[in-house]
């Protein structure tokens, strides 16, 4: 664990001098609740349509701009032969993928902390557990990072990686993606946790299976 704290205080160094990556993913995600906010203006006042289109509104910003983001993981580490360096690297490839995804995780974090208070104030909504809510928003981030690493790696030499990436990406994020849209749905709509219990025990067992496979598949794919 020490090891991929290592690999992730690597990345969030580079990524604080250069601010490429988080800068990217804030600006595309705001773009996308600014203009969702004025398309829906005729409807805002209208709380029943707000309150079925704003939760997958939300997760569209989140996801879309973790994929922006995400292509850099390992294609970031192609210039001056480092890709090749930390493949040269005495650890584990275990230790390397989870340094990557909780790397991943933090940056996308900061995004949502940035992207959450716009979306409250664009769509005039008030969150009524912010800890429940922090809680899905935690499980669905560490589900897409958890894939999201991955599939970096395994695209990360292909020519249109680019486009590559979120045609693969989305389709097996769907198990996670679905449970997070309709327990945030059910979260700004007032309800508790036992009402949210089926959707966050979906997203642990996503998180646990492909965190494990990612494992067990990532010592491949580095040797690609």
């Amino acid at each position: 664990m020490i090891r991929s704290l290592y690999i992730t205080s690597k990345d969030l160094r580079t990524e604080l001098r250069t601010k490429h990556v988080i800068n990217s993913m804030l600006v595309f995600s705001l773009t996308v609740m600014v203009i969702f906010s004025l398309s829906l203006n005729n409807v805002l006042s209208e709380s029943s349509v707000i309150d079925r289109v704003a939760p997958g509104l939300l997760w569209i910003a989140f996801i879309f701009s973790g994929t922006l983001g995400i292509t850099r993981t390992f294609a970031s580490e192609t210039e001056n032969g480092c890709l090749e360096g930390l493949r040269l690297c005495p650890v584990e490839s275990a230790a390397i993928y989870t340094g990557k995804a909780i790397s991943c995780m933090c940056m996308m974090l900061v995004m949502e902390i940035m992207t959450l208070p716009i979306f409250v104030v664009l769509f005039n909504y008030s969150i009524p557990s912010i800890p429940l809510m922090a809680t899905v928003i935690l499980l669905g981030t560490a589900g897409f990072s958890v894939v999201g690493t991955l599939l970096s790696a395994l695209t990360v030499n292909a020519r249109t990686r680019e486009i590559l990436l979120p045609v693969i990406l989305l389709p097996l994020l769907l198990p996670v993606l679905i449970p997070a849209v309709l327990a945030t749905a059910k979260i700004l709509a007032g309800k508790g946790f036992f009402d949210v219990a089926t959707e966050l025990r979906l997203m642990v067992v996503y998180n646990i299976i492909f965190f494990t496979l990612a494992h067990l598949l990532f010592d491949h794919t580095m040797e690609e």
